[in-house]
């Protein structure tokens, strides 16, 4: 379950990637403000991070597949997946990585694509303390044939290879994210995709390759 607080964030979350984008080695097509096509969440079983994936585009460019993560406070040794800091009205200041970076979203992605864990719930906090469901913004499925298997666990993250698709090189699994979206992809393995207003057709986003 993923709680969202009706709150200001000061910069947004676009504000940031704005500034962000331009300077990564897969970034394509124009620089400048930033549209949100869709998103999708998954659940830090501590409850404790937030992990949010955004679909961006700027313009008329691609559309970017973009993963992060939201913590109270910085990742030790995480400096260079820093994108920034936010102030969030009701949680006060939030460190926003990207989430390739991060052992938590490795996990939790891990888990959707081998594991079939599908995206967390999404409940808005209203008045009086009252949870309101959130509609989704998009589908999410897995490819792989064994709905019934068991991720492995990730304890740490070995390596980063900030390419397109970015590999996320773990003691247990190796992932791989697809950046551009409009680019396509050899994955051959289970994988991740997704399905949004405009894109009905299941689109690769992500792959799963557990290590021998």
């Amino acid at each position: 379950m993923a709680l969202i607080y009706r709150a200001t964030v000061s910069p947004t979350k676009l504000e940031l990637l704005a500034a962000w984008l331009p300077g990564r080695p897969w970034h394509t097509g124009p620089a400048g403000d930033l549209e949100q096509v869709a998103a999708y969440r998954f659940d830090d079983p501590a409850g404790e991070v937030g992990v949010e994936t955004l679909l961006v585009r700027s313009g008329n460019g691609p559309v970017h597949h973009v993963p992060l993560t939201y913590r109270a406070e910085p990742l030790a040794g995480a400096e260079a997946w820093l994108v920034g800091t936010t102030e969030h009205s009701v949680l006060g200041e939030r460190w926003v990585y990207d989430a390739t970076g991060d052992p938590v979203y490795a996990a939790a992605l891990a888990g959707a694509i081998i594991a079939d864990a599908g995206q967390a719930e999404q409940l808005v906090l209203v008045e009086d303390d009252r949870l309101e469901p959130r509609e989704l913004h998009m589908g999410i499925a897995s490819t792989t044939l064994t709905p019934d298997a068991t991720a492995p666990e990730v304890r740490h993250i070995e390596r980063v290879e900030d390419g397109d698709p970015t590999r996320i090189v773990t003691d247990t699994v190796t992932l791989s994210v697809v950046r551009n979206l409009e680019a396509g992809d050899d994955f051959t393995g289970p994988a991740l995709t997704g399905t949004w207003p405009g894109q009905p057709k299941p689109i690769h986003l992500a792959a799963a390759a557990p290590r021998g």
